[in-house]
């Protein structure tokens, strides 16, 4: 694959084809985990390698397997996936695992996973397919650790909380209380707050758009400098 795709699947993948704020996949889990920052850490991780095993091996068997069973296929690979993410998640953070609950082994069901798989994955080879399931991964991820920060900001005044449930013991120390003796504002952390701060998102992604297309317009229709003006004169007939 060209360089220029490559590009052009990060730009996707991170902003105008992104599966959180533009395609709205995925939004069950992005709206109840994002309480906090490792929450949302520990599920984008989960989600990115899913993305990158489903979207590797669907690759690999894309001549092999009939149309009969692709599918079915699909979400055998994806599921094996997740049970592997999981295991190692009950072997090395068992805590973020019991707190992610049913929401780890509900990332089979995930649309952004398999939709990659049968629309990317099962059409392009290797190495295209495996960056196409690390950017869609990272683009999520991204989505879901903003959400997270800011409603740990909004609801308790704090970022960073309990990342040791992730990074070990060390990252204890990485809390930054920002507001001190912050009144909680549970309606943040709860999941009405996961819908305002998600539109919050939708809509200043879609104002920024709104403003690059307008500027790109406006550069379109400016005169190019130094151009000059021809008059034709004489009659016609």
């Amino acid at each position: 694959m060209a360089e220029t795709s490559y590009k052009e699947l990060s730009i996707n993948g991170l902003w105008k084809n992104n599966p959180a704020i533009v395609q709205l996949l995925g939004l069950c889990p992005l709206l109840a985990v994002t309480g906090s920052v490792v929450n949302a850490i520990g599920l984008g991780l989960a989600t990115t390698m899913v993305l990158i095993c489903s979207n590797t091996a669907v690759s690999l068997i894309r001549n092999v397997v009939t149309d009969a069973v692709r599918l079915p296929a699909f979400v055998m690979i994806i599921a094996a996936s997740v049970t592997c993410i999981e295991l190692l998640m009950q072997a090395y953070t068992y805590e973020l695992y019991q707190i992610l609950g049913i929401f780890l082994p509900l990332i089979t069901t995930n649309c952004v996973i398999l939709g990659r798989a049968d629309a990317f994955a099962s059409k392009n080879a290797l190495l295209p397919s495996f960056y196409d399931g690390f950017i869609m991964g990272l683009g999520f991820m991204v989505i879901l650790v903003l959400l997270g920060g800011l409603r740990e900001l909004v609801g308790t005044g704090a970022l960073f909380a309990n990342m040791d449930l992730l990074f070990g013991p060390g990252a204890a120390s990485w809390e930054l209380v920002l507001v001190d003796d912050y009144k909680n504002f549970l309606l943040a952390i709860l999941p009405p707050g996961a819908f305002i701060f998600t539109g919050l998102i939708i809509a200043l992604k879609n104002r920024i758009d709104s403003g690059l297309k307008a500027r790109a317009d406006a550069l379109k229709e400016k005169p190019v400098k130094g151009a000059k003006r021809v008059r034709v004169t004489g009659n016609i007939s």
